[in-house]
């Protein structure tokens, strides 16, 4: 049916499943493994499925002006997509998909540059030292954190700075800010500097790995 249906509804058309490599999900007795055995006696169907679609920005920037037609700016790639034969409280088995997201940058340069000043440790206060775009949008909420390199979300951040509450100096090219000692952990490693943008809610800028 759902074959049927992307073959004649407009709407369906562009959207992608994976391979159907597991059994049909629907209808099972409940609590077990064993398809319908009620006088029904369903046959079983693969009832559950995922589909997905991506939105081609490209195409809609590129009538703007914004950006190249060709180019792509979301790629997605289905890793698996599996059927979890365990459950039992319905008829139906959950299915899931494990997808992988890319994204293109939308610009080629960042849009503030960070770079940590002298050494850094926990017996004093550290230096950090940036330069923005003329046309950065920045904001007295905008703040630096200090990440581990392994980081996976902004709010992982081990410390921060506010860019103007803790700024030390300023001229046309650049500003510097500190960040208290306190905070610095002493066990040391390997992290990243970056820079959050409050009017943007991104990190717009990452400095090169360093250690403390």
């Amino acid at each position: 049916q759902l074959n049927m249906a992307k073959k004649k509804e407009a709407f369906l058309k562009e959207f992608k499943e994976g391979p159907l490599q597991f059994n049909p999900t629907y209808k099972f007795d409940l609590y077990s493994e064993v398809y319908d055995t009620s006088e029904k006696k369903r046959k079983p169907a693969w009832t559950d499925r995922i589909l997905w679609k991506v939105k081609n920005l490209s195409e809609v920037a590129s009538k703007e002006g914004e950006f190249p037609e060709e180019e792509n700016l979301i790629s997605i790639t289905l890793n698996n997509y599996v059927s979890h034969m365990s459950y039992g409280i319905s008829d139906h088995k959950p299915v899931t998909g494990t997808f992988k997201l890319e994204m293109k940058p939308l610009v080629s340069d960042p849009l503030v540059v960070l770079n940590p000043e002298g050494e850094w440790s926990a017996e004093h206060d550290a230096l950090i030292r940036y330069s923005a775009v003329p046309e950065f949008p920045s904001s007295a909420w905008d703040w630096i954190g200090l990440f581990q390199v392994t980081f996976r979300h902004v709010k992982d951040y081990v410390t921060y700075a506010w860019v103007e509450d803790d700024e030390i100096s300023s001229n046309r090219d650049s500003k510097q800010v500190y960040m208290s000692a306190s905070e610095i952990p002493r066990t040391g490693g390997e992290f990243l500097l970056c820079y959050f943008s409050n009017n943007l809610q991104s990190i717009v800028g990452i400095s090169e790995p360093f250690q403390v």
